[in-house]
């Protein structure tokens, strides 16, 4: 009986003892078995290929291959050791199944304190697992890896077209290469496209309103209009909430039972708009021109303008019976021949506001600041009881 030592190829390390019967395709079944590879062919320590069993003598040291050429193991472990010590020789990764092979002194030179730099920093002190060829085992991605090594090696930050640099960020951090980290954050900053914040043109939003189905629920809340041309358009039962309106050219548009609430609509424009059952509470129209508008619904559903800043308004000539201008503020504002029917003007600021003309019967004006206010030519009389009740 004979027997033999089998290493991998290139590697004198965990060699296996094993007795030689039968043809080689045996011995090479037997090291498969043994190595965890698929053994091709067997050569002996000089580097020469053995294809016949009759050449193995008692006692020799083979190294098996699956196909590649024969790698001398003393030559691999003179370049391992290097001349000048431990932190100069050649290391090979397997990284996700994919080889890289680098020297230690650039897995720790440059990041003494990441991941990579304390497994590789002195030999065997993390048990770092090898694969049949000797390489370390590291499970990541190896398209992340590659910049992060690259790095490593020349201090610059390169990732090719198609990759991820979240994915590397990632990486960054799971090894610990804190300055490779400010990098990657300042260029996935870079490369995000700038927040778009122009307003939305009047075509635009027509494309916008012929896409949708007349029964459909517009929700336009937040967005920027500023400037926009919205003339006579249908904007019915819209959701404008918290929407820059502001110069706006709205004369003549149906806002009916439209939601404006909070809405910025300062300097706009909205002559001749059916405003009926609109909800504009504490919005902002100051500045507005709203003449001749209709606020009045023939069903009963009253327009909400409650706390609304109206300053410097101009209103005159517009149809408000039942409006609710509760706490609303209308400070020099002109209300010149409006109807103000049964309005709700309760803790109003009517300073200074032009009332000219107005019907305020039966409005309520109860704890309303009429400071310097104009009631001239009103069409009803103006009891004191609806300021006082």
């Amino acid at each position: 009986m004979r027997r033999v030592t089998l290493f991998l190829n290139g590697s004198p390390k965990n060699g296996k003892v094993v007795a030689v019967y039968g043809t080689l395709s045996d011995l090479l079944s037997v090291a498969s078995n043994k190595l965890g590879i698929k053994a091709t062919s067997v050569y002996n320590g000089k580097g020469g290929l053995i294809d016949d069993i009759a050449l193995i003598r008692d006692d020799d040291v083979l190294f098996v291959c699956e196909g590649e050429p024969f790698v001398d193991p003393q030559t691999d472990l003179k370049l391992s050791e290097g001349p000048t010590g431990a932190h100069t020789d050649w290391l090979t990764l397997n990284v996700g199944g994919r080889y890289f092979t680098t020297t230690r002194s650039t897995l720790v030179n440059k990041e003494p304190d990441s991941m990579l730099a304390h497994m590789f920093k002195d030999k065997g002190a993390w048990g770092n697992k090898q694969d049949h060829r000797g390489a370390f085992l590291i499970d990541r991605s190896p398209e992340y890896f590659e910049p992060i090594l690259n790095y490593l090696r020349h201090g610059q930050l390169i990732v090719n077209d198609g990759i991820n640099l979240l994915g590397v960020l990632e990486e960054a951090r799971f090894f610990g290469i804190d300055s490779l980290i400010e990098h990657l954050e300042v260029a996935i900053k870079n490369s995000q496209p700038p927040e778009d914040h122009s307003p939305i043109s009047r075509k635009e939003f027509v494309r916008f309103l012929l896409a949708t189905p007349t029964k459909s629920e517009l929700r336009c809340q937040g967005l920027n209009f500023s400037g926009a041309d919205l003339s006579r358009l249908d904007l019915r039962y819209i959701n404008f909430k918290m929407a820059n309106l502001s110069r706006c050219n709205l004369a003549h548009a149906n806002l009916c039972c439209a939601n404006l609430e909070r809405a910025d609509l300062s300097g706009s424009v909205l002559d001749c708009a059916n405003l009926q059952g609109v909800k504009m509470l504490c919005s902002n129209a100051e500045g507005a021109s709203l003449k001749s508008c209709n606020f009045e619904d023939p069903s009963g559903l009253k327009a909400n303008l409650e706390g609304a800043n109206l300053k410097g308004v101009d209103m005159e000539g517009s149809q408000m019976t039942g409006i609710n201008l509760r706490v609303a503020t209308l400070k020099n504002a002109k209300l010149k021949n409006c109807n103000l029917r049964g309005a709700t003007l309760a803790g109003t600021d009517l300073e200074n506001c032009d009332l000219s003309g107005c019907d305020l019967q039966e409005a309520n004006l109860r704890g309303s600041n009429v400071k310097g206010a104009i009631f001239e030519e009103m069409l009803t009389p103006l009891h004191m009881s609806q300021s006082v009740r």
